[in-house]
């Protein structure tokens, strides 16, 4: 794990455009002098409760609890670690990171991986200019301008072209330094099997770079442009830089527009994403394959909540949708489909009916539960009993997949409709239902209870009044005032950062950092007086002189009364005080 300075962190912090931040995931307005509010991008909800301090530079849900500062906002929203969000941030805004001292066997390796990346970024850009000014290469040009695809866009995407000669591209990497260890490792070339021979992995072939969230290439697809080679497309080997399983072509160019649309378009060639990008609909990505692994759904589900299927209309490309289907289950995806005619693709389509008419599509797109009832009724044989039996049989799945819902109540319709059934006996197939299908389910915290709250909004208004906070932190004793590890560490820290809360946090410190950035948001949605915060003090104590009485009681210990004397007082101040705060504001 790369580790930076503390120094280049903190120069990335302060370099961070909080707002330009969020407002790349989700719609925020200002709902006061250093507050904004917007939908949360972590949880399905309606009304707004996901809060942004532009100043302070924390953001926090208060329907599902998500919180913390711009480094942890990236590493939920992109799934990279700490080091990767705080490379991704300086990227961004253009801080250089100032790596501390490592120990030689970590140097060694990052350098080999630096050096390995940068073979393929050298080779991605030697492949681009060879499909542009290489003669050999007409051929490939031809066939993108046939399938319709402008330069400009073939441009953006770095495609190239391999040339054809088996050691073309050893022989120029060879001569600028790099040895045949690099070019193996970084997949470039390969090793005959029947002399041990080295020789160019990819020869004659149209090339899509395949790269990271930060637009690094990792690695490549290759379509062949000759029936003479057997393999219609390859790719580079499995390595510590590619893993095939976790990538989807385009996903850093559709990265910024999925998030701003809430949805993210699949489709399943290079061609597709080029066509679809090209039309407009930038927030597509390609599965390079019809085969949809958990990693990528993963990665889906970090681009947007929605996922619009638009896979071909053959029976691999519907088999794919029913395996997304079930993959997507436990993810709170919602799963839609782009119904497309029978034996085309999203590029052909685009081609022939043009850019408006697939924008069309992806809009119409259906629900999977509805795509997939659709599919199982048109396949049945719905003349006889035993027909209608099997098409019931499959339609419980589908059913049992979706909660009680307008959609579930339509489907059930549709399916009594079609086979001649009571609604009754269709509506109760799948009798439990689960979360999946197109549904998604929230994520939601419970509610803090009254210890619980008493607490935090203590922290909150010491934040909000920093100077008397700081007397009133000092003056509470951490084990006897506040239950919660998680709550005694935030007040720990606050006595000696009222003023900037999340600072002097390190990437294992994540969920004080959520906690905090909480408190920060909370304080400015509460009176900033020093007459509110004494009655939240006064309350504090009352909960923990309630608490040791309970504890007392329960240990059969008799003399309660200094504590019930101590209880008496402390209601009576807090009574005053109440007055008081309720008179002056």
């Amino acid at each position: 794990m790369a580790r930076y300075s503390a120094d280049s962190r903190e120069q990335v912090r302060d370099a961070i455009d909080m707002l330009d931040l969020v407002s790349a995931r989700t719609e925020l307005r200002r709902v006061g002098a250093n507050s904004h509010q917007g939908l949360c991008p972590f949880h399905e909800e309606r009304t707004p409760s996901f809060n942004v301090d532009p100043l302070k530079k924390v953001y926090h849900c208060f329907g599902c609890g998500a919180g913390g500062d711009a480094f942890r906002f990236v590493m939920e929203t992109e799934g990279v670690d700490f080091p990767g969000a705080l490379e991704l941030l300086a990227d961004r805004y253009g801080v250089t990171l100032e790596r501390e001292q490592e120990d030689p066997a970590a140097a060694a390796r990052r350098q080999r991986r630096e050096r390995l990346l940068e073979v393929l970024a050298r080779t991605a850009q030697y492949y681009a200019r060879c499909l542009w000014e290489a003669d050999e290469a007409r051929h490939a040009r031809t066939h993108l301008s046939e399938r319709g695809l402008g330069e400009e866009v073939v441009r953006a995407f770095g495609v190239g072209y391999a040339p054809s000669a088996w050691d073309h591209m050893l022989v120029r990497w060879r001569r600028a330094g790099y040895s045949d260890q690099d070019l193996r490792d970084a997949g470039v070339a390969q090793r005959s099997a029947r002399d041990g021979s080295l020789y160019d992995r990819f020869r004659g072939r149209l090339m899509f770079p395949l790269s990271d969230a930060r637009g690094r290439v990792l690695g490549f697809g290759a379509r062949r442009l000759s029936d003479s080679h057997p393999a219609k497309y390859i790719n580079s080997p499995e390595s510590e830089l590619y893993q095939k399983r976790r990538r989807l072509f385009g996903a850093d160019r559709a990265r910024v527009e999925a998030a701003r649309a809430g949805e993210v378009i699949v489709v399943e060639g290079y061609t597709d994403v080029l066509a679809l990008h090209q039309a407009g609909l930038t927030a597509t990505v390609g599965l390079m394959g019809t085969a949809l692994a958990e990693e990528q759904m993963s990665e889906l589900a970090r681009l947007a909540p929605r996922v619009a299927l638009a896979l071909d209309a053959d029976a691999s490309g519907q088999e794919a949708m029913v395996r997304a289907a079930r993959v997507a289950a436990a993810r709170s995806l919602e799963l839609r489909v782009v119904e497309l005619p029978a034996g085309s693709d999203p590029a052909d389509l685009v081609a022939a009916e043009g850019a408006d008419a697939m924008r069309t599509r992806v809009q119409e797109s259906v629900p999977f539960a509805r795509f997939r009832a659709q599919r199982v009724l048109a396949g049945a044989e719905l003349s006889s009993a035993d027909g209608r039996d099997r098409a019931l049989s499959e339609l419980r799945e589908v059913l049992a997949e979706l909660a009680p819902s307008a959609l579930r109540e339509e489907l059930v319709r549709m399916v009594a409709g079609r086979l001649g059934l009571s609604e009754t006996l269709v509506a109760s197939l799948g009798a439990t239902p689960s979360s999946a299908g197109g549904v998604t389910t929230a994520r939601s915290r419970e509610p803090l209870d009254r210890r619980e709250e008493t607490e935090r909004a203590f922290l909150a208004l010491c934040i909000a009044v920093p100077e008397e906070g700081r007397r009133a932190l000092a003056s509470v004793d951490l084990e006897r005032h506040f239950t919660g590890a998680m709550v005694r560490r935030a007040a720990a820290h606050l006595r000696t950062n009222l003023v900037d809360p999340l600072a002097g946090l390190g990437p294992e410190d994540g969920e004080l950092s959520a906690l905090l950035a909480e408190l920060s948001l909370r304080a400015t949605r509460l009176p900033a007086d020093a007459g509110t915060l004494k009655v939240q003090a006064l309350q504090l104590e009352a909960a923990r002189l309630d608490r040791e009485i309970a504890a007392a009681r329960a240990g059969a210990r008799l003399d309660v009364s200094q504590l019930a004397t101590e209880r008496v007082e402390v209601r009576a101040a807090l009574d005053n005080a109440m007055e008081e705060a309720m008179e002056e504001g």
